[in-house]
């Protein structure tokens, strides 16, 4: 294997001919906290980042995510590699960070596919659904949705719920499919295209890790029971990697995700919800608030029935959310901006 095979190509070096002479290129197959693996298609390193890289960062989008093509050096007989560079990327996924905290984390980088996986029991929600597909939708990644533990419901509920889903989200990248059954695992493997990279994304306990294994053909990486209780699952999952599958397609395993909240995807909300945001066109008054206008194409919709009261009801929410978000977070890089300003002025004041 070479790192062509990794998804490797001149798309993320050109314009850096004369910058990477003393370096060598590999892809970031796992990230844990501030360190991290690499690749370069024949060796994996553990790797650190260079001092300049870690302290003139602005943002998290500067730091090396799983899926990152980065430039790198070699030390104590390459038992230590120091990343120098970020290559540029093709795509990054990223989300809001859990919390309070209104800053973006990364989940994966140069991704072909983002596999929304839910299951057909406690976990399913359309509107979590949405939600996933507005932020896969923002940054240009092609989704396909994958509905885990179709074991635990009966044949006419599972084909009413696909049904459901199909019509609401108006897609047909949609698939039932148990862990425990070999068939469904090789249709899986059937999809999976060499040299493309597929992000598992989804909720703890939905069988991220589980199906990655079978995937694998051996369990490679711990799973973990949900709770009796309440049927929630439980991180197995702790860090984003990368695996290579026998065929030549790439996995990135991924964290449960107990809480999905997105900072400024109003285009990948109008994607998501495209008759919707065609509606609001059609709309007789520019500044249409859809509650009480005349003229109003959303209240029409809603009334004969072409809208279901539901999507709109979530879209509004999201839409609400990410212009929310969006607003705080640029109000706080502004702030942080000016104290930034304020610092240099206090020490030219100290040298003068």
């Amino acid at each position: 294997m070479n790192l062509n095979d990794l998804g490797f190509s001149s798309f993320f070096t050109s314009g850096l001919e004369n910058d990477n002479n003393n370096f060598s290129t590999a892809r970031v197959i796992a990230v844990n906290k501030e360190s991290y693996n690499i690749s370069n298609g024949e060796s994996e390193f553990f790797a650190k980042l260079t001092g300049n890289l870690m302290y003139s960062s602005d943002s998290p989008d500067d730091f090396p995510t799983v899926g990152d093509f980065v430039l790198y050096q070699n030390f104590d007989e390459d038992s230590l590699a120091i990343i120098h560079k970020v290559l540029k990327r093709r795509i990054l996924l990223k989300r809001k960070s859990p919390g309070k905290k209104i800053e973006y984390q990364l989940i994966a980088a140069n991704i072909d596919y983002a596999i929304i996986i839910q299951a057909l029991d406690n976990d399913f929600n359309v509107n979590r659904l949405e939600r996933y597909l507005a932020m896969v939708n923002e940054f240009g990644v092609e989704p396909l949705i994958f509905f885990s533990k179709s074991d635990l419901t009966n044949e006419e509920e599972k084909n009413k719920i696909l049904e459901n889903i199909k019509l609401r989200i108006g897609t047909t990248n949609v698939l039932s499919f148990s862990n425990y059954k070999s068939n469904n695992i090789s249709e899986i493997k059937c999809l999976l295209e060499k040299g493309k990279t597929y992000c598992l994304i989804g909720s703890s306990g939905v069988g991220k890790t589980t199906l990655l294994n079978n995937l694998i053909g051996h369990e490679e990486y711990k799973t973990l029971e949900v709770r009796e209780g309440d049927r929630k699952g439980k991180h197995s999952t702790t860090n984003r990697q990368l695996v290579v599958l026998e065929n030549g397609a790439m996995i990135i395993d991924t964290p449960g995700m107990r809480e999905l909240g997105n900072i400024g995807i109003s285009d990948g909300i109008d994607q998501t919800f495209d008759e919707i945001a065609e509606l609001i066109s059609a709309c007789k008054f520019s500044d249409c608030t859809h509650t009480v206008e005349k003229g109003c194409a959303i209240l029409a919709a809603l009334e004969n029935g072409a809208l279901e009261q539901n999507r709109y009801n979530n879209y509004i929410k999201l839409k609400k959310e990410s212009d929310h978000y969006e607003r705080s977070y640029l109000e706080r890089k502004r702030r942080d901006k000016e104290f930034g300003k304020m610092i240099k002025e206090v020490m030219k004041s100290k040298k003068r």
